[in-house]
């Protein structure tokens, strides 16, 4: 791409975010629009990025609207058509990609490993890219979270020729993608604000199988309702905790740890250690195992990277493990994601309290699963729900909280708006603490943390 300025409508989103940075890397100027100013955007700024907060095509810096043959104007699907700066720049005749579009010719050149699913995937694409990273092979990687051990959702590689990217289903966006070696990590409905229906969703998955270049791979959680697309010299396989052409034996879980092998149609991995040693991540580390060793990672590599592995921030994240707390945060969104995080937990503290803080994730989702958020949270010992976060959606009549909050059968459940969690936790008896969401409930995290390191003496 031979453009000189690149600016982007919703800089600060995780998946624009990692572009934004790719390309300031590239020495190319870089700017944009976002709703709010959040770490994220503060840290593009401080690394050469213009970044405003207005949607005012005035603010704009004279550099991206002088010259369109020079201008590449990138928008994420979440961003109103009716946007004013969006609107200016397709009057004005730019250049203008979706975000998908974009990472779809940069990856063109390169061997893809993409990482598609309802959830899941940002750990799998982050455990597949630290692998890589950590072996001989090295690689590019364009992530949907910030992975700890690098703190960046960019990875930038001069000798590797594959790119990890995070294959989004939202707006089917990654139907914009060539994959070498492509993963799903599940199809459960979502987005049907977008689809319409569960049928639809599905088959947006199968288009993505079909997408697959020629002599590449299909690696596939067993047991998923979709149905390949792929070309005849596609080798599609499957993969599961302990079932599928690639899967773990011999688990161990114990004293803060587990232990797994991995085994593979080819050979087994014997004694890996998660380094975020949570229930969901051994299947998760079973799919990025066998992307990494397709790419020719080696087993001490495997070992070593896996032992390693710190997350990415908001995926089961611990902000305090001691004998008197715990406190996690995890981006679920999703019933089935909420099912297995809370399940996770409960395997890690089978004799505690588990008490979860839930913000919902927009009207839409709300209104199609909210039986099922209610069953799905419903595992938990105590159940705090908050408002919905709207996030790009309008209100939905007769859509609220009270939808999920009426079907929870939790012994202890209460509604409560997010300006009053800080009290509310204060006065409860905790042992185990999760929050739950992906709307802007992370911005209460710093503030959690201190009052239960308060309350209950916690110094490390």
């Amino acid at each position: 791409m031979n453009y000189k300025s690149v600016y982007f409508i919703g800089i600060g989103g995780i998946g624009m975010s990692n572009l934004a940075r790719y390309f300031l890397s590239k020495g190319k100027r870089v700017g944009g629009y976002d709703r709010t100013e959040t770490p994220l955007t503060q840290a593009l700024q401080q690394e050469g990025a213009f970044v405003h907060y207005e949607d005012e095509i005035e603010a704009i810096p004279a550099i991206f609207t002088e010259n369109k043959e020079h201008t590449l104007v990138v928008f994420t699907p979440a961003v109103p058509a009716s946007h004013g700066e969006l609107l200016f720049f397709r009057v004005q005749g730019f250049t203008i990609m979706k975000r998908a579009q974009v990472l779809g010719e940069i990856t063109k050149t390169s061997d893809a490993v993409c990482v598609a699913g309802t959830h899941g995937k940002t750990t799998v694409s982050s455990m597949t890219a630290h692998l890589l990273r950590q072996s001989h092979i090295d690689c590019n990687a364009f992530l949907g979270g910030i992975l700890k051990n690098y703190d960046s959702n960019l990875l930038l590689s001069e000798k590797s020729h594959i790119t990890v990217a995070e294959a989004d289903e939202y707006d089917r966006s990654f139907h914009w993608l060539r994959p070498w070696i492509a993963i799903i990590t599940s199809a459960d409905p979502d987005h049907l604000d977008i689809y319409g229906t569960e049928e639809a969703y599905r088959e947006s998955f199968e288009k993505f199988t079909s997408l697959i270049r020629p002599h590449g791979y299909l690696i596939m959680k067993k047991g998923i309702p979709v149905t390949p697309l792929t070309d005849e010299t596609v080798t599609v396989m499957t993969y599961g905790e302990e079932e599928g052409d690639y899967h773990a034996e011999h688990i161990r879980i114990g004293d803060g740890e587990i232990l797994f092998d991995f085994v593979s149609p080819e050979k087994k991995i014997t004694d890996i250690f998660l380094g975020v040693p949570v229930k969901i991540n051994i299947e998760n580390a079973v799919a990025a195992i066998a992307a990494a060793t397709r790419c020719g990672a080696t087993d001490d590599e495997v070992r070593h990277a896996m032992r390693t592995f710190g997350g990415a921030k908001r995926r089961f994240d611990f902000h305090i493990k001691s004998p008197s707390i715990v406190f996690i945060d995890d981006y679920a969104h999703h019933p089935q994601e909420l099912a297995a995080a809370i399940s996770s937990v409960r395997a890690l503290y089978p004799e505690r309290k588990v008490t979860g803080v839930f913000q919902p994730h927009l009207y839409s989702r709300t209104r199609d699963f909210f039986e099922d958020f209610g069953q799905s949270l419903s595992l938990l010992d105590d159940v705090i729900l908050l408002d919905i976060y709207p996030a790009r959606e309008e209100p939905i009549e007769g859509v609220t909280s009270q939808l999920i909050f009426d079907r929870i059968t939790s012994p202890e459940k209460m509604l409560c708006r997010k300006d009053e969690l800080l009290e509310v936790l204060s006065h409860k008896q905790l042992e185990v603490l999760v929050t739950f969401g992906a709307g802007d409930i992370d911005r209460l995290l710093p503030d959690i943390e201190s009052l239960l390191r308060r309350n209950y003496s916690v110094n490390d």
